[in-house]
C-alpha cells in the first residue's frame, strides 16, 4: 500500500464513521433511547420497559461483535477494553462520577448530541463544558489527578478483561469459538428477556434495541476491518487508520467530545486531523437534527432557571471527568464496551448505575426541600 492509497482508505474510513453515527443520531432521536431515562422509569416507576431496550441493544451488538471475531474480520484482542491491567477503582468511581453527572445534566453524552440536533441550547452548553472537563481528564491537570490516584488501584489478568478469554484459557480452548459461544448466551438471553416484556413489542423499541446494536457491530466493523492496515507503508506496523487509540474503535462519547473541541481549536494545526471520535460526535448531532427536522420536533431549548443551569454545569464537568476516569459511557462501556465482554466494562456500568441512584435521590432532596 502506497501513502496515496492510506489517506483513501483514510477518508472512506472517516466517512463511513460518520454514516454510522447518523444512523445512530437518528435512531437514538426518533426512539427517545436514553440511559438515563430507562433508570429513572425503574426507580421512580418500577417500569423496566426501556431498560429492555437497552438490554436488547447490549445482546445485539456482543453477538454482532463476536460473530465478526469468529469470522476473522476483526482482532477481539485489539481494543482498549480487552487489556488485562484491571483499573477497577477508576472504572467504579469514574462511573460513579458519571452516572451522577447525567442525571444533573438531564442525559448522558449521546443524548446531549441528540438533544443538540434538536436544538437544545443548554445542551451545547454542557456539550462545551463536558468536552473541557473531558481533556483536562485526559491531559490537564485532571490527568495527573487521576493517573496518580484512582488508576493506581488495580490489577492485572494475563488472558485479558475479556470474560471469554479467562475461560478459553482456563479449559485450553479456541478463544474466539468461545467469545462466539459466550455471546451467544449471553447476548442472547438479553435479547430474549428484552422480547418477554409485553409492554416492549412495539416498532419503536425493536428499532431502538436492534438498530443500535447494530449499529455498535457496525462502527467495529468500519474501525477493526475496513480500516486495519496490516502494513503502513511508512512504519511497516500494523495501524488502524483514524483513531485516538491507535486501536479499533467503536462508538463512544467523552474523550470524542474533548478531541473535537481540541480539532476546531487547533484547526490550522496541520498535526490535528480528523479521527473517528470527532466524526461520530457530528455525525450524531447530524443525525438527531435530520429526525428532528421530519418529525417537526426541532425545537429551541435554554436553562429555565439559575439553578436549572448550574445542576447542568455540575452535571457536564461530572460526567467529563467521570467518563474519562471510567474509560467510557453509557455508550462507551455500557454497549460498545459491554459488547466485547470486558470487566472493566461491566464494573463501568455499575459504576454508572449506582452513581444514577445517587442523582436521582440528589433530585428529591433538592425537591424536598423546597
Amino acid at each position: 500500500m502506497e501513502i496515496a492509497d492510506l489517506l483513501k482508505l483514510q477518508t472512506l474510513v472517516l466517512w463511513s464513521a460518520f454514516a454510522v453515527a447518523v444512523a445512530f443520531g437518528f435512531i437514538a432521536q426518533r426512539t427517545h433511547f436514553c440511559t438515563m431515562g430507562a433508570l429513572s422509569d425503574i426507580v421512580n416507576m418500577g417500569d423496566w420497559t426501556r431498560m429492555r431496550t437497552w438490554g436488547m441493544a447490549v445482546g445485539v451488538a456482543m453477538i454482532g461483535f463476536h460473530t465478526m471475531a469468529w469470522l476473522g474480520w476483526i482482532d477481539d484482542k485489539n481494543t482498549i477494553y480487552a487489556s488485562g491491567r484491571i483499573i477497577w477503582l477508576s472504572a467504579l468511581v469514574g462511573g460513579g462520577l458519571f452516572g451522577f453527572g447525567m442525571v444533573l445534566a438531564s442525559g448522558c453524552g449521546s443524548k446531549t448530541l441528540a438533544r443538540i440536533g434538536a436544538g437544545s441550547l443548554k445542551s451545547l452548553v454542557v456539550f462545551f463544558v463536558m468536552g473541557f472537563a473531558a481533556f483536562a481528564t485526559l491531559r490537564g491537570v485532571l490527568a495527573v489527578l487521576r493517573v496518580n490516584t484512582v488508576d493506581r488501584v488495580a490489577f492485572d489478568i494475563p488472558a485479558g478483561s475479556a470474560v471469554p478469554a479467562w475461560v478459553a484459557s482456563g479449559f485450553g480452548l479456541d478463544p474466539t469459538v468461545t467469545g462466539m459461544l459466550v455471546a451467544l448466551l449471553v447476548g442472547g438471553a438479553l435479547i430474549i428477556w428484552a422480547l418477554l416484556g409485553p409492554d416492549f413489542r412495539n416498532t419503536n423499541n425493536l428499532l431502538a434495541g436492534g438498530g443500535l446494536g447494530l449499529v455498535i457491530a457496525a462502527m467495529w466493523w468500519v474501525s477493526g476491518h475496513l480500516g486495519f492496515v496490516a502494513e503502513h507503508p511508512e512504519t511497516l506496523e500494523s495501524v488502524y487508520v483514524a483513531t485516538n487509540t491507535g486501536r479499533m474503535e467503536s462508538l463512544t462519547f467523552t474523550a470524542p467530545m474533548a478531541y473535537t473541541l481540541d480539532w476546531v481549536i487547533f484547526f490550522s494545526d496541520t498535526s490535528k486531523v480528523l479521527t473517528l471520535g470527532v466524526v461520530t460526535v457530528v455525525g450524531v448531532v447530524v443525525g438527531a437534527f435530520v429526525q428532528a427536522q421530519l418529525s417537526r420536533s426541532f425545537r429551541w431549548e435554554g436553562f429555565r432557571s439559575t439553578e436549572d443551569t448550574a445542576l447542568h454545569l455540575v452535571g457536564a464537568v461530572c460526567m467529563g471527568v467521570g467518563g474519562v476516569t471510567a474509560m467510557g459511557c453509557t455508550v462507551g462501556q455500557g454497549l460498545s464496551g459491554l459488547s466485547t465482554l470486558s470487566l472493566t466494562s461491566m464494573i463501568a456500568v455499575v459504576g454508572i448505575f449506582l452513581g444514577a441512584i445517587g442523582g436521582f435521590r440528589f433530585q428529591m432532596w433538592l425537591l424536598e426541600r423546597e
